[in-house]
């Protein structure tokens, strides 16, 4: 699978139609990710490619001032070093910038590719809760069934904060503590959640919910990253 990255729109090493094929050769890899419902990690590093890039063209005319120099003489009548530009010529500039352009569109297609089939399971999942819920929601446990294996996965659940560009914000890390066979399960969620409070009594009251979905997507590439943000939406709402 070739990766796309910010380099590959860089790099003068090849000619412009060369580059344009590297880069749908690139997509491609991703629009077969979507053809098997795969959603992450590929929707994730398109929307991320497609915003680094639209920031490069936007700066563009000053990205020359930002590339490292190197010193190329001591001007001594003057009593200064002169310094060169390494990295990018002007024709390079140039060329990334055509590149660029051309493929915005491209990758915006794809991610709104990859949007639809996130719009589309995020629509048909649901997250409920199990039982009565505690005041203290920072930490419990997660239901989350993969229908294609047929498989309950039961899953402990963290929120914490994090700190980025003088910004919090919230991740939610999840911990694979058991799995039950669907065609097995004759305990209701409830039933489950008492098991799991026997089991680990550091947590005697945990909020604990379960994500019911009918679709038989890939579990760790769809089902699982999308029932995430809702379970977050769902715990702080």
């Amino acid at each position: 699978m070739r990766k796309l990255r910010v380099d590959t729109f860089l790099s003068g090493s090849a000619d412009q139609e060369t580059r344009q094929y590297h880069v749908l050769e690139g997509l491609k890899s991703h629009y077969d990710e979507f053809s098997h419902n795969r959603v992450y990690p590929s929707l994730a590093e398109l929307v991320d490619l497609y915003a680094a890039l639209k920031n490069i063209l936007n700066g563009m005319s000053d990205i020359q001032g930002r590339l490292p120099h190197d010193i190329k003489e001591v001007d001594l009548e003057e009593g200064k070093l002169v310094y060169e530009t390494r990295g990018i010529s002007d024709d390079d500039l140039t060329h990334a910038a055509e590149l660029i352009t051309w493929a915005l569109p491209q990758i915006k297609q794809a991610i709104e590719e990859g949007v639809s089939i996130y719009t589309f399971v995020d629509e048909h999942i649901q997250i409920e809760q199990v039982g009565i819920l505690p005041m203290y929601r920072e930490e419990g446990y997660w239901f989350v069934p993969e229908n294609r294996a047929a498989l309950l996965h039961l899953l402990r659940y963290e929120m914490s904060l994090f700190t980025a560009a003088n910004e919090r914000f919230r991740s939610l890390k999840t911990t694979n503590i058991g799995e039950v066979e669907q065609k097995l399960i004759v305990q209701s969620p409830e039933s489950i959640k008492l098991r799991l409070i026997a089991q680990y009594r550091d947590l005697p009251n945990p909020a604990t919910f379960m994500c019911e979905t009918d679709l038989d997507f890939p579990y760790a590439e769809t089902i699982l990253p999308i029932a995430k943000r809702k379970l977050m939406a769902q715990v702080f709402s």
